[in-house]
């Protein structure tokens, strides 16, 4: 199995990359972001693999950092999540966002991805809920073939019964789930279980 490949940058096409090493070309599928981050035609290049063997095809799928590449696994790990649907995913949700986004059970957020509708969407973060917090790298840095490090990705426990009232509060108010977990979460500590402080602090937060 191919781990890791590191070589110069060939040509792009939509969702893919060629990257020549030592003189063979690897298509390497990859999402928009590793995409638009890996670098330009003639650039050295280095991406994590993830080698899927089929009867019919070996394909190949390379990202920038491990934190992407764990997610990506996570989500191939749903029924009905494919390698395009975890990508679309990562588009709209990126990497360092999924965490949140799960634990908020923010449904409206991943359906923003091509072809994942509500039942999908709902599945995955039922699924993936507990296991989310499974992504579990070093307190230090790890390294990235791009971008050198990456912070560390944790999932945030469930909200109490005052905190989901200033969620919902916050909601209607038009900020999306995902935003208005992180804000409530952030400043909790605050508002002393305080529904109206806490509502205030995390209009606060969101508005920095």
């Amino acid at each position: 199995m191919i781990g890791k490949l590191t070589g110069t940058i060939d040509s792009f096409g939509t969702d893919f990359m060629l990257l020549d090493v030592q003189g063979v070309g690897y298509q390497i599928y990859a999402s928009r972001a590793t995409l638009s981050k890996i670098g330009q035609k003639g650039d050295k290049a280095s991406l994590l693999i993830d080698t899927h063997v089929r009867e019919d095809a070996i394909t190949l799928y390379g990202f920038a950092d491990v934190i992407e590449q764990s997610w990506f696994r996570l989500l191939n790990s749903v029924q009905g999540v494919g390698a395009k649907a975890a990508f679309a995913i990562l588009a709209v949700c990126p990497a360092e966002r999924l965490a949140i986004i799960i634990s908020a059970q923010d449904k409206a957020a991943l359906t923003q991805a091509d072809g994942v509708g509500p039942k999908l969407a709902a599945r995955i973060l039922t699924e993936l809920k507990d296991k989310a917090g499974k992504i579990e790298l070093s307190t230090k840095t790890v390294d990235s073939p791009v971008s050198g490090s990456v912070d560390k990705s944790s999932t945030p426990g469930s909200p109490s019964g005052v905190e989901e009232d200033a969620i919902s509060a916050l909601i209607n108010l038009g900020y999306g789930r995902a935003d208005a977990f992180s804000a409530v979460l952030k400043v909790k500590d605050k508002a002393n279980d305080n529904l109206q402080a806490l509502i205030r602090e995390a209009l606060k937060e969101l508005s920095a």
